[in-house]
Order: C-alpha cells, then structure tokens, then sequence
C-alpha cells in the first residue's frame, strides 16, 4: 500500500508540472552556431535514453534574450522525447537586465524581420544536424517576443510542422499570403494580457482565415502577461509592469502545446 500511494502521488506530480516521466539520461549542451558573420550561443537538450530519431523544437526566448528560462523549456521539451534548441536572436548571447535595454534588442530585431529570418534559419539548420533530430519534423514554441518571432516565421513561409506562441505579440505589418504558410499555429494567449487587444484578436483570427492557415487561438480566463513564467510577478514588482505568473494557465498551456505537437507529430 505504501508503494502504491508513492506511485500515485509521483505520477500526480508528473501531470500537475506538465511532464511526462523524469528521462534517464537527459542531456544538455551549449553550443554556438554562426548566422552570417554573427556568433550565436544556443542549448541543446534531448534524452540520451531514447531510441531513433524524433522531431526537434526550437525555443525562441522572451524580450530578455537567451537565458536560464529558455532553457528551462528546452530541458522539458526533452523530458517529453524532443530535441530542443533554445536560439538566441540577439547574438553572442546578449542579455537585457532592465526594459529599457529589452526593447532595445527586441526592437532592433523586429524592425529587421529579414535579419531575423536569418537568424531563425541558421539555429533551425543546426537543429536539423543533430543526430537525434528528424530532419522532416520541426516545430518551434516561443514566449513573449519570442512568440511574436515564430509567428512571423510562420508568415514568412519558413518550413516548420507548427509554432506555438505563449503570451506573444500577435499584431503585424505583413499579414501572411495566401497558401503562404507551411505550419499549423496554436496561440496560447492570456485572456488579461494588457499588451494584446481584442481588435488585435480579431484582426489575427481574420488573417489566419484569409490565408488559409489551420490554426488554434485559446486565451486562459485570468491570465495576464507573461504568465508562464514564474518570475513574471518580480518583474512585474520590479519594473512596474502589468505581468503575473499563472500557474493554471502555465500548466494548461503547456498541456495544450503538448497536444498540438503530438497532433502534428503523431507518435513522433
């Protein structure tokens, strides 16, 4: 019996952190990869213990830059068989400390969206050589800026299975084309987030449709910005921003990206 109630209490854990079982051999490795001239510091993670090769997802970082949550993700992408490249967007692994400095960086990027493909496309590259990853079956999750830069690289065409963009910037000045998008799309958008707004909602959902793209939009009833991330209400003390940690929205996202990978992947 007492067995039995340490099973049950373990697999109870498992499901509430949105993960599967712990691997065996999870391994973890820092790497640089070149996008034209310039040096970028990314993290490879993946399950030594299984078997073949099985898909790869690249994670793109908030407006922080490449950090310790980044990889926080890559590392339970693995727990669930992926391999997971977080990418760094901003290069040498630049990081921001303060707002101020975040925008900065994520502006300079966002106002050179064709640099940014370069980029996005020189980790998906590196992603694609790794000896566990099947080349044919990508996909890329971001958070914050980083959602908003997988969703552009769905616009732009570039050849993912799907994206998934948690609390990202879902407004643009180049809608995607029609039949111009290759991967299937989940948004995972807090219903409170200040920073998104309903005509953006419905400007989004009309784009997809015009274009033809199979897509999700689930918004998460009281979850503001950021509210995967557990440091969100620091910063948002911090620096005095409306951002909030949502445990029930953090775990049902990511349940919700499972779901969709899984949908795209099949058994993987």
């Amino acid at each position: 019996m007492r067995t039995l109630i340490v099973f049950l209490t373990l697999s109870i854990l498992a499901i509430h952190c949105g993960e599967q079982s712990v691997p065996t051999d999870l391994q973890s490795e820092e790497i640089t990869y070149n996008a034209d001239t310039l040096s970028m510091k990314g993290y490879i993670a993946y399950d030594a213990a299984v078997d073949g090769k099985r898909p790869g997802v690249l994670v793109v970082h908030e407006w922080w830059g490449h950090n310790a949550y980044a990889r926080k993700r890559a590392d339970m992408l693995a727990r669930l068989g992926y391999v997971a490249l977080a990418v760094d967007m901003y290069g040498d692994g630049k990081q921001a400390d303060h707002p101020d400095d975040a925008m900065k960086f994520a502006s300079h990027v966002m106002q050179n969206i064709d640099q940014a493909k370069i980029r996005f496309q020189a980790a998906l590259e590196k992603l694609k050589t790794h000896p566990a990853v099947d080349p044919e079956k990508i996909a890329a999750i971001g958070y914050c800026f980083g959602g908003g830069i997988v969703l552009h690289m769905a616009r732009m065409g570039v050849d993912l299975d799907g994206v998934v963009s948690f609390h990202g910037s879902i407004a643009t000045g180049m809608p995607a084309e029609k039949d111009s998008v290759k991967a299937q799309i989940l948004v995972c958008n807090g219903a409170d987030d200040n920073f998104v707004t309903q005509e953006q909602i419905d400007t989004f959902k009309q784009e997809m449709e015009n274009a033809g793209v199979k897509y999700q939009f689930i918004s998460y009833p009281g979850a503001k910005h950021s509210f995967t991330n557990p440091d969100a209400d620091l910063f948002g003390q911090k620096f005095k921003m409306p951002l909030a940690y949502n445990a029930e929205a953090d775990n049902q996202s990511w349940q919700d990206m499972q779901a969709f990978l899984t949908s795209i992947f099949g058994n993987k």
